[in-house]
């Protein structure tokens, strides 16, 4: 087959390896469990590029807006107190 490569007998070896370390009752519930990480993965991948391209008209709207000068909205402040 391929030279240097893994051919069938190989990956029936490793398969067979695997079997033996794990069992076969822990196999199944490890498969469920990367399928379940997999999901989740891919559905919080999936919100964040949602979330991005929401977000990035607004950051350019607000980009384009003129900057408010800070003097120009003075904070209420109040005087110190004094100590008596």
């Amino acid at each position: 087959m391929l030279r240097n490569g893994l051919e069938p007998w190989h990956l029936l070896v490793v398969a067979i390896m695997v079997i033996l370390l794990f069992g076969s009752k822990k196999l199944p519930e490890a498969a469920r469990g990367l399928g379940k990480s997999m999901r989740i993965l891919k559905s919080e991948a999936k919100a964040m590029k949602e979330e991005s391209n929401v977000t990035e008209p607004a950051a350019t709207y607000q980009a384009a807006e003129p900057a408010v000068a800070e003097s120009a909205v003075a904070p209420a402040t109040e005087p110190p107190a004094t100590a008596s």
